[in-house]
């Protein structure tokens, strides 16, 4: 099962957990991408996102088809948040459940650096002195 959300509710790692969960499975590996308190030696006070949802959507289902591909995974959990993110809080989540870890491990590692690189959500930075700016991903696969 694939489960794919972007959603402006702050994200719940346990039911994120519980959707992945199978007696099948052995292992339950995650990535949990959380607001930090600093960029660049610059305090942020917090982080804000913002997606083309359509695209963005078809390009998790892209990402849940090419991790079932290349492995053999039970279940999918792709979840990102929008709008205001404080810090400490949960941009996004991967859980991804296999019979053994190194599947789901291998897994959770290609869905983050896939979702970073294909996926249309914007990051903006908002720092302690007021000024805020929109962060560039540099490995935007469309920025060529």
């Amino acid at each position: 099962m694939n489960n794919t959300t972007i959603t402006f509710d702050k994200l719940d790692l346990e039911s994120i957990t519980n959707i992945v969960t199978s007696p099948k499975a052995g292992a339950i590996s995650l990535f949990i991408g959380i607001t930090r308190d600093n960029f660049n030696g610059r305090k942020v006070k917090q982080l804000e996102y913002e997606a083309y949802t359509d695209m963005a959507y078809n390009e998790l289902k892209k990402i849940c088809s090419a991790i079932r591909q290349k492995w053999t995974v039970e279940h999918i959990a792709i979840h990102h948040r929008l709008g205001l993110v404080p810090i400490g809080e949960s941009s996004v989540i991967i859980a991804i459940s296999s019979a053994h870890r190194k599947e789901s491990l291998n897994a959770v590692e290609f869905a983050i650096d896939t979702l970073k690189t294909t996926v249309p959500i914007w990051k903006k930075e908002f720092f302690e002195d007021g000024d805020s700016e929109w962060k560039e991903n540099k490995e935007c696969g469309w920025k060529k």
